[in-house]
């Protein structure tokens, strides 16, 4: 039938991520189709289930009609003409009875039979290939592993041929294990239709039948129309006999033509090295440093997409950009114990990146593609020709490449040419990107907006200009916030610091900063500018994020490029469908247009997903303002202690009066007392005149006490 799609069996050997994504879409609809189908059953069971309890419900009744005269009922007489009524009902009962167990039979051979077999061998089937196919692929992989960490030593030939035979088994097992599945799968497409239409086919005919059983009158419409399906049917099934011996001759063919195609590193005298390539594709694998001496090993589905070489992991709907090609350098290096390895270095040498080949003739092809691309051959009308003429015979090509500033300048010219008005590099598509703005809404971007693609922004140059103003130049940033002189206030009182690599994708100024649309606008509106224009070079940056700032960090030279405050980041998000992208929408200083301050959108690309960056940047906002609260909480405290220690001085001086008072109030007392006789009155007298005197003097201590409280 038209329309039904199919697995390519041809390109099983090759087990492409592409043919691995078109494989879990046959499998998704597999599992629909599964679980659609045991629904159906189930409720055609339950059709067949009451049909049997409906014929053996009449033949109950048509039976209990003739018992009818054997009962004895207390009050009932003998009722002749309810006997004959009765016994007619139970004959024409017992027939309809017999009707309905003719059609009981004709629902379980004509519907509960196809869609049980459908359900129990065809899904099943598919089922156990399923987990075969995943075992022979779990196999392939580990044998590729095995056989690719095996080492150039002579003494390790026994485990070359082990490695090579698992490898060969393992292969071929996937690939014939692949195309039978492949085929399983396409006759799915077959098989799913013919189980859902004989079912209802044959439950249709059987109910005509079981009405035609009762009446003859049927109209001429309905058995055209069933007549009509019946052929449909018989069709779909011949088509699918006819695919199927097809593919079965596929299979057979490519299981003779791909044998040599099993072995990882056939002889080079079969096949021939082309190189005159300006395209390649296949499998490799990359090295990744986890520390300074130790390294891991990644395998991972290559190709060049025109001067980009384009990395996609098994699964990945699309590929990711690893290097631009363009004046690169490639070259064939001997990486630790790993044979057929060679280097990629980027024009400006800062990136460099070391891939395995699986074999020999591979290693040659990727060598001599790539240095093909490098000279920007792929550009020609026809570039298999102008790479047979300019192509050497030596695998190791290094072309000259020119400097960093060079085609840093290179690159400005050629984007700083629109819109003589202005003047700033930043503003080069600004004219340009006023189409592609044209239909966002004026309330989020405003039309005619600049793009600014290089990583210098307002919030740099306020910052060089301070720099200068002070006499200092840049200062070199520890990403963890550590330096060898003394520590900055930032770095002592941030307790949150994460980093992330990230690359700079672009910025320009918006209009609003209250919903996430207008970072959904500016990434729409970024990457269409870098695809109309070919704009595929990104800065690539640390992102550092602590409680106090964002900045971005060179990795090389450890530079601060940008700092942006974290008060002044108001927005953040990442893209709805790409969540490697990022961007959040920053307030620049203190100047205003039409009132509101001047909001900039920064856009960039991450290895890992952006929600972290984002989570990274609301969890150091959270601590910014926890912090605050308690510093404000503190404050307050200390405010309150100072309050009462002050309160506390003022009681005791109060006490120290009171006590005062006491004393003098009790000495005047003792000295007015009267004299009594003789001695003890002289003595008294005596003693009362230097009583008076200390009382004169206490007096005074009283006096100048009071005057000091």
């Amino acid at each position: 039938m038209p329309g039904i799609e199919k697995l390519p069996i041809e390109e099983t050997l090759e087990d492409s991520p592409q043919t691995r994504s078109l494989l879990g879409v046959f499998e998704e609809d597999a599992a629909a189709v599964s679980n659609y189908t045991s629904q159906l059953y189930k409720a055609m069971k339950r059709i067949y289930d009451a049909q049997n309890e409906l014929s053996t419900a009449t033949h109950l009744t048509s039976k209990l009609l003739k018992e009818y005269e054997k009962q004895r009922f207390p009050l009932g007489g003998d009722d002749e003409v309810m006997t004959s009524t009765l016994q007619q009902f139970a004959q024409v009962i017992d027939e309809l009875s017999s009707c309905h167990a003719v059609l009981s039979t004709q629902l379980a051979d004509a519907m509960m039979f196809p869609i049980t077999q459908f359900k129990e061998k065809d899904l099943k089937e598919m089922l156990t290939l399923n987990e075969v196919f995943d075992i022979a692929s779990n196999d392939h992989d580990m044998a590729i592993n095995k056989y690719s960490r095996l080492s150039k030593r002579r003494e390790n030939e026994k485990m070359k041929i082990e490695a090579t035979e698992d490898l060969y088994t393992s292969r071929k097992k996937q690939h014939q294990t692949m195309m039978h599945y492949f085929c399983a799968l396409n006759t799915l497409q077959y098989k799913k239709k013919i189980a859902l239409l004989e079912p209802l086919l044959g439950y249709i005919q059987a109910q005509i039948n079981f009405f035609k059983m009762g009446s003859e009158h049927m109209t001429q419409q309905w058995e055209e129309f069933l007549t009509n399906i019946g052929t449909s049917v018989q069709g779909v099934r011949r088509e699918m006999e006819t695919e199927l011996e097809t593919m079965h001759q596929t299979i057979q063919d490519l299981e003779v033509a791909s044998d040599s195609l099993y072995l990882p590193d056939p002889d080079t005298k079969m096949f021939n090295i082309n190189r005159n390539l300006t395209r390649k594709t296949g499998y490799m694998n990359t090295r990744n440093k986890t520390r300074l001496v130790s390294s891991t090993w990644e395998r991972h589905y290559y190709f060049t997409q025109g001067g980009n070489l384009m990395r996609q992991a098994r699964g990945d709907v699309a590929g990711g950009l690893v290097m631009d090609l363009d004046n690169c350098t490639v070259m064939a290096v001997d990486c630790e114990d790993r044979r057929y390895c060679f280097q990629i270095t980027a024009f400006d040498g800062k990136k460099a990146v070391i891939l395995q080949a699986e074999s020999k003739n591979e290693c040659e092809e990727w060598i001599t593609t790539i240095n093909n691309i490098s000279k920007r051959i792929y550009l020609s009308e026809n570039p298999e020709e102008l790479a047979a003429r300019v192509n050497q015979t030596a695998l190791e090509a290094v072309t000259p490449s020119p400097s960093f500033q060079q085609r840093h300048e290179s690159i400005r010219q050629v984007h700083s040419r629109p819109h003589p008005s202005r003047t700033n590099s930043s503003s080069s598509l600004g004219s340009e990107s006023a189409a592609l703005s044209a239909t966002s809404l004026d309330s989020i971007v405003a039309p005619d907006t600049p793009i600014q693609f290089d990583i210098i922004s307002p919030v740099s140059e306020d910052l060089s200009n301070q720099a200068k103003t002070s006499g200092q130049g840049t200062r070199r940033t520890n990403p963890f916030g550590e330096s060898g002189e003394l520590k900055s206030e930032e770095s002592e009182e941030s307790i949150l610091h994460q980093l992330f690599i990230v690359r700079f994708l672009g910025s320009m100024e918006v209009k609003t900063d209250e919903t996430s649309d207008v970072i959904y606008e500016t990434m729409r509106q970024i990457l269409a500018a870098r695809a109309i224009h070919n704009i595929f070079r990104m800065t690539e940056s640390h992102l550092l994020v602590t409680c106090d700032c964002l900045k971005l960090i060179d990795p090389q030279t450890q530079v601060t490029r940008l700092r942006f405050p974290l008060q002044n980041v108001v927005l953040c998000a990442t893209h709805k469908e790409n969540k490697r992208l990022f961007g959040f929408v920053l307030h620049t200083g203190g100047n205003r247009i039409e009132g509101r301050p001047i909001s900039v959108c920064y856009v960039f690309e991450s290895n890992n997903e952006g929600e972290k960056i984002c989570d990274s940047v609301g969890l150091a906002k959270q601590i910014a303002f926890h912090s605050e609260m308690d510093r404000q909480t503190t404050d307050k405290q200390k405010e309150l202690d100072r309050e009462k220690e002050r309160q506390l001085k003022e009681l005791n001086k109060q006490k120290q009066i009171e006590k005062d008072l006491e004393e003098q109030s009790r000495l005047i007392a003792a000295s007015s007392r009267p004299n009594q006789t003789g001695g003890e009155g002289q003595f008294l007298t005596l003693g009362g005149s230097s009583q008076s005197e200390d009382s004169d003097t206490g007096d005074d201590g009283k006096k100048k006490k009071e005057s000091e409280a």
